[in-house]
C-alpha cells in the first residue's frame, strides 16, 4: 500500500458548485427547431484570414492550428439547432438529460450569461452534433488574440515563455473536461451541465476570480450515439476510449483537435462505474514518454483534492451503498496503468496536460442493472453519481484556481525539455509519497526519425499516411529538399524527417518508437502495451540515434506530398502491400475494370484502364508499376464478404472497399442467401455447433465453392468444427499482446510483408496436414518486441513456446474450400494498417482459388 498525502479542500467555490441541485428532466419538452448556419469547428470561412498583422507575425505558420476566429472575443454565441424530442433516448430512464434536451439548455445558458460560449466541434458517426462549451470571463477581441499569442509562445518558444511576465500575469490556464465518451456511462454530461450553469450565474468572488484566470472547456457528450442508444460504443461499434493512438472515429478526431487547440494544463474524463469512486493517477507501468516528474506531482495532488471533495458529500456504504474513493497510484499495486496513450487522459499529457485523470463514478446503472433495477433505484444511483462527478469537477477547479500559474509553468517546462532535446528525466523516488523504483520508466529519445522516399512503390501510400497522421497529432515533420546523409545512410530528396528537438517530442516518440517489453516488470496490464506505428503501419521508419541535422536541407510541411504514379505505357501492376492499394483495386473493380490475380500479392490491370488507374492513383496515393511478362492469373471481381466479426473487423474491411454483410449464428439460423457471398470471414459471433440443420447444410454448400478467412479463437474453433484445414490451434496467455517479430513466406498472403505483426491473445498452429502451407511463423528470437506477454502459471502459453510456430496458414480442404487462418490480430481496432493487406490478400486468394477449383 502506498502512503496517503493529505491535501486541503478549498471550500468556497467548491461548496457553491455542490449546492446547485441536479437537473432531472424526465422527458424535456421539445424547444423550437432552428436551422441557422452553424459554424463547424475549424471550417468557418473566417478561418486563418482575420488575424491582425502583429498576431500573424507572432503565430507564423502555426496560425493554421487555430480553428476559432481569432478576431472574436468571448462570449461567442452559437444558436444550436435543437433536435426533435426522442422518447426512446436511454438517458430518460435514469432521470438524466436526453441528447435532444442538451442544445435547448445550452442555448438558454448562452442567453442568460456572458460567460458561456458554445461551438459545434464535429459530428458523431451517426451525424449528431458535438458541443464544446467554453466558460470564462468575457474577453474583448484584443484579449482573445493576446491569449492565442501566449498559447502559441508556450509551445513554439517555451524558453522565452518561461521568462515572459505577460504569461505569468495574464495567461488563462486552460482546463478540459470530457464527458460520456462511453455512451452508457451517462452522468458526466449532467454534472458538466450543472457545473456550467453554476459557473455561468454565480457572483461570488471565488468564481469571478476563477473565470478571470482560466478558460474551462467542456465536451458535453463525446458519444451522443451511445448516450441515446445506451451503448458503450459509438454508432460504428467502437470503444472510443481505445482509439486515440489511431483516431479512426470522427468523435475522437474532434476531441484530439480540441486538445491541440486549447492546450489544457488539466484534463478530466468522466466514466463509470467503480465503487468506490476511482480517481487517477494510476499504477505502474507509467508511460515512458511522459515528463513524469511534472505530471505526478500535479496529478496526485489533484487526485487527493478530488477525493476530499467526494468524501465531503458524506456518502457511506451503509447509508447509500457508496464506498470511499480509491486512487490506484496509492491504493493498488498494478492493473490500472497509464502505459498506452489510447485513453483520453493518457493522450492529453502529450499536448501539455500536467494533470489528467479518469474518474470512475461508483454506482452501476448500465447493462443488466439498467434493465433489471426499478426506475426509482436507477434514478437514486444516477443522482448520487452526478453529485460525485460534480464534486470531482469542483475539486479540480479549486485546484486550478490555487495552482494555475504553476501548472502553466510546468506545461512550459515540458515543452522546453522537448524543444531542447534534453534526455528523459529520471524521476526521483519520493517526489510524492509512495513513488518508488516500481514507478520509474524512461526512454532514450533518438535525435530524429527518417521516413525515406524513393525506396520503392510499396512505401509511398504508407509513408504519406504516417506523415499525415503525425501532423494531425501536432508532430512537426520536415521534408528534405535535397539528398542528405544521416546516421550513416544517404537519403534522397523528398524524405521526411522528424526532428526530435521539438516541443511535443513525447507525442512523436510514443507514436514512432518500437516500444518496450514490460513483461518482466508487472504481471497484469489494463489494456494493450504495444502499438508502434513504425512497425505496424507499413512505412519504413529509421530511428537516428545521433547526428547533426544542420546539413539537412528541409522545410516543415502541413501534409504529405503527392504519392500516386502510373506508367505511361503497357499493362499495369499493383501490389497489395497497403490498405490504400486495396482500396484502389476495389474502386477499379467496382467500376468494372478487369483485373487478374497474379498469386504473389499483386494484380494486373490492362493498359486500356490507364485513365481509371490515373484517377485512383491520385485519389489513394498509390503507385502502379509496369506489368512484366505475359498476362495470366485468375480474374478478380468486387468481392462480397459475409463477416462474422467484431466492429473493428467490419469497419476495416469496409474501409478497404469490400462489400460486407455482417452475419452471425442467428443470421445463418434464420436463413441466409449464400448466393450473394464470395468469402466468409469469421472472427466472432459465429458458433458452428449452434447452427441448426438447415443453416449447416447451406453453409456446407457454400464451402464447396467459396472461401473462408478466419481469425482468433472463434476462427480456430470454426475451422475445427467445420472440418476445414488440418491444424491444431494453440492458445497463448489470454491477455498477452504487443508487436512481435515474424518470418514471412513468399506466398500470396504475406509475401513482401514487413517482419512484424501484432498479437492479442496470440495463437499458433501445430499438427498441420499435408494440405496446409505456412505463410508466416513467429520468429525464433523473442518473438515479443514490445508489449506484455508472460507464460501461464503452468508454464504454457508464453512467447518461448511460440517461437518458430506457424501463425498464418492457408490451404484447400478436401471439399475445395480455400481457407486462411490467422493467429495474429491484423485488423485490431483498425490500428495495424500495415497488416490489413494480409487479410485483403487472403480474401482475394480464397475467392480466386475457390473459383479456380
Amino acid at each position: 500500500m502506498r502512503r496517503h498525502l493529505a491535501y486541503p479542500l478549498v471550500g468556497g467555490a467548491l461548496a457553491a458548485v455542490l449546492a446547485v441541485p441536479a437537473a432531472v428532466p424526465a422527458a424535456a419538452e421539445p424547444g423550437p427547431r432552428r436551422s441557422p448556419a452553424v459554424r463547424e469547428f475549424g471550417n468557418g470561412p473566417e478561418r486563418n484570414n482575420t488575424a491582425g498583422p502583429v498576431l500573424k507575425q507572432r503565430l507564423g505558420a502555426d496560425l493554421d492550428r487555430y480553428p476559432w476566429d481569432l478576431q472574436r472575443g468571448y462570449p461567442r454565441r452559437t444558436t444550436l439547432a435543437e433536435p426533435p424530442e426522442n422518447p426512446s433516448d436511454a438517458s430518460i430512464r435514469l432521470g438524466l438529460t436526453p441528447y435532444h434536451a442538451i442544445a435547448p439548455k445550452l442555448n438558454e445558458l448562452q442567453r442568460r450569461s456572458d460567460r458561456v460560449s458554445v461551438e459545434v466541434i464535429g459530428r458523431s458517426h451517426q451525424g449528431r452534433e458535438l458541443y464544446l462549451v467554453t466558460v470564462t470571463a468575457p474577453e474583448s477581441g484584443a484579449q482573445a488574440r493576446a491569449q492565442a499569442a501566449m498559447r502559441t509562445e508556450i509551445e513554439n518558444d517555451p524558453a522565452r515563455a518561461a521568462r515572459d511576465p505577460r504569461i505569468r500575469r495574464a495567461y488563462k490556464a486552460p482546463v478540459f473536461v470530457n464527458n460520456n465518451i462511453h455512451g452508457n456511462e451517462w452522468e458526466g454530461t449532467d454534472a458538466a451541465l450543472r457545473t456550467i450553469e453554476r459557473l455561468a450565474t454565480a457572483n461570488d468572488a471565488q468564481t469571478r476570480d476563477l473565470l478571470s484566470r482560466t478558460r474551462l472547456y467542456f465536451n458535453v457528450t463525446a458519444n451522443p450515439d451511445g448516450r441515446v442508444a445506451g451503448t458503450r460504443a459509438n454508432g460504428a461499434g467502437f470503444d472510443m476510449n481505445r482509439d486515440f493512438i489511431t483516431a479512426s472515429q470522427p468523435e475522437v478526431r474532434s476531441m484530439r483537435q480540441v486538445m491541440i487547440d486549447t492546450q489544457p494544463v488539466v484534463m478530466l474524463d468522466l466514466h463509470g462505474y467503480v465503487n468506490g469512486t476511482l480517481v487517477e493517477p494510476t499504477t505502474p507501468p507509467h508511460g515512458q514518454n511522459y515528463e513524469y516528474d511534472l505530471f505526478i506531482k500535479n496529478a496526485y495532488a489533484n487526485g487527493l483534492g478530488m477525493e476530499a471533495a467526494i468524501k465531503a458529500l458524506g456518502h457511506t456504504p451503509d447509508k447509500d451503498g457508496v464506498d470511499p474513493p480509491q486512487i490506484p497510484f496509492r491504493d493498488w499495486q498494478e492493473g490500472w496503468d497509464d502505459w498506452p496513450p489510447i485513453f483520453t487522459p493518457q493522450y492529453a499529457p502529450f499536448h501539455g496536460a500536467v494533470a489528467s485523470h479518469t474518474i470512475e463514478i461508483p454506482l452501476r446503472v448500465n447493462n443488466a442493472d439498467y434493465t433489471g433495477l426499478p426506475v426509482e433505484e436507477l434514478r437514486r444511483r444516477s443522482r448520487i453519481n452526478t453529485d460525485i462527478a460534480v464534486a470531482a469537477m469542483a475539486g479540480t477547479l479549486s485546484f486550478v484556481r490555487e495552482r494555475g500559474p504553476q501548472l502553466v509553468a510546468d506545461q512550459i517546462e515540458m515543452f522546453r525539455r522537448g524543444a531542447a532535446g534534453e534526455p528523459s528525466k529520471q524521476v526521483p523516488e519520493g517526489i510524492v509519497p509512495g513513488f518508488g523504483p516500481e514507478d520509474v520508466y524512461n526512454t532514450t529519445f533518438p535525435r530524429a526519425y527518417v521516413i525515406p522516399a524513393g525506396t520503392g512503390q510499396r512505401s509511398a501510400p504508407a509513408a504519406a499516411r504516417l506523415v499525415d497522421h503525425l501532423i494531425a497529432n501536432d508532430v512537426r515533420v520536415q521534408r528534405a529538399t535535397k539528398a542528405f546523409r544521416l546516421g550513416g545512410r544517404t537519403y534522397p530528396a523528398g524524405s521526411y524527417v522528424v526532428d526530435m528537438h521539438q516541443p511535443k517530442r513525447g507525442m512523436a516518440n510514443v507514436l514512432l518508437e518500437a516500444g518496450a517489453d514490460i513483461s518482466p516488470r508487472v504481471d497484469s496490464m489494463y489494456d494493450i502495451s504495444g502499438w508502434s506505428l513504425s512497425h505496424l503501419w507499413g512505412a519504413t521508419v529509421d530511428p537516428i540515434q545521433n547526428g547533426d541535422l544542420k546539413g539537412v536541407k528541409a522545410r516543415q510541411v502541413s501534409a504529405a506530398g503527392p504519392a500516386g504514379a502510373v506508367p505511361s505505357s503497357g499493362d499495369l501492376a499493383l501490389r497489395l502491400d497497403d490498405p490504400k492499394e486495396v482500396s484502389a483495386l476495389n474502386d477499379l473493380l467496382g467500376q468494372g475494370v478487369e483485373a487478374t490475380w497474379s498469386g504473389d500479392g499483386s494484380v494486373r490491370i490492362p493498359a486500356s484502364a490507364r485513365a481509371a488507374a490515373e484517377t485512383v492513383a491520385d485519389r489513394y496515393g498509390v503507385r502502379f508499376a509496369r506489368a512484366a511478362g505475359a498476362d495470366g492469373g485468375e480474374p478478380l471481381r468486387k468481392l462480397r464478404v459475409a463477416a462474422a466479426g467484431s466492429a473493428d473487423d467490419v469497419f476495416s474491411l469496409q474501409e478497404m472497399g469490400f462489400t460486407v454483410t455482417p452475419v452471425s449464428t442467428a443470421t445463418l439460423n434464420a436463413g441466409f442467401d449464400w448466393s450473394k457471398v464470395d468469402v466468409l470471414y469469421v472472427s466472432s459471433g459465429l458458433n458452428h455447433g449452434q447452427l441448426n440443420a438447415q443453416a449447416r447444410q447451406a453453409l456446407d454448400a457454400f464451402l464447396a465453392e467459396g472461401g473462408v478467412v478466419a481469425r482468433g479463437a472463434t476462427g480456430a474453433s470454426f475451422n475445427a468444427a467445420a472440418g476445414l484445414l488440418t491444424a491444431t490451434a494453440v492458445a497463448g496467455r489470454s491477455d498477452a499482446n504487443g508487436t512481435v517479430s515474424v518470418v514471412n513466406g513468399n506466398g500470396p498472403i504475406t509475401g513482401g510483408s514487413a517482419p512484424y505483426s501484432f498479437v492479442y491473445s496470440p495463437r499458433w498452429f501445430t499438427g498441420l496436414g499435408s494440405e496446409v502451407t505456412v505463410e508466416q511463423r513467429f520468429a525464433g528470437q523473442g518473438p515479443l518486441i514490445a508489449g506484455h506477454w508472460r507464460a501461464n502459471a503452468d508454464g504454457t502459453g508464453g512467447p518461448e513456446a511460440a517461437r518458430n510456430q506457424a501463425t498464418v496458414v492457408r490451404g484447400v480442404d478436401e471439399r475445395g474450400a480455400a481457407v486462411v487462418l490467422f493467429g495474429t490480430e491484423p485488423l485490431f481496432r483498425n490500428h495495424p494498417k500495415g497488416l490489413f493487406p494480409q487479410v485483403a490478400r487472403s480474401l482475394f486468394w480464397t475467392a480466386a482459388t475457390a473459383d479456380d477449383d
